[in-house]
């Protein structure tokens, strides 16, 4: 068996002072949230064995936060493929993981953290910032994943914790 986790990024600044949409940061609620999904992360008993995360600051700062509280022990990979790259991103992502790794933490950006639930599960959430999935495959080896083998457990939105 293996767990996906899949994150949004908490909510985020907007304005002209940021130059790109890569550097714009979290807010204040969005900081607060991705602490509170580490906080579920360790009371569930869940902490990844790899946390993986889009390079925008957004999702660096919302991965950093939330393994700080999950305390989790790893290094946190940023990886250009999880900014705006589309569900195969994923998919290629996932099968290049060692099958030591039976859970790992996916911190991205909609469209395609919504786009990748319906692919792997065939049913559409709605994933607003600092929303959790997990999604569990009954499979021996990453390579073994396909659009369709996933099974949607759960959904937590930040104003359920």
């Amino acid at each position: 068996m293996k767990t996906l986790l899949l994150l949004r990024h908490g909510k985020s600044k907007r304005g002209p002072e940021y130059a790109t949409d890569l550097e714009r940061p979290l807010a204040g609620r969005g900081k607060r949230d991705s602490q509170r999904v580490g906080e579920l992360l360790a009371e569930e008993d869940l902490v990844p064995d790899q946390i993986i995360s889009s390079p925008a600051e957004r999702a660096r700062q919302t991965a950093l936060r939330c393994a700080v509280a999950a305390d989790y022990q790893g290094t946190i990979r940023f990886e250009r493929t999880l900014y705006m790259s589309g569900d195969n991103a994923y998919l290629e992502l996932l099968w290049a993981l060692g099958d030591s790794i039976g859970s790992v933490l996916c911190v991205g950006h909609n469209p395609d953290i919504e786009s990748v639930i319906e692919s792997f599960c065939r049913q559409y959430v709605r994933m607003p910032t600092a929303a959790l999935a997990r999604i569990d495959f009954d499979i021996e080896s990453w390579k073994e994943v396909y659009e369709g083998g996933g099974r949607l457990i759960w959904v937590r939105l930040p104003r359920e914790r």
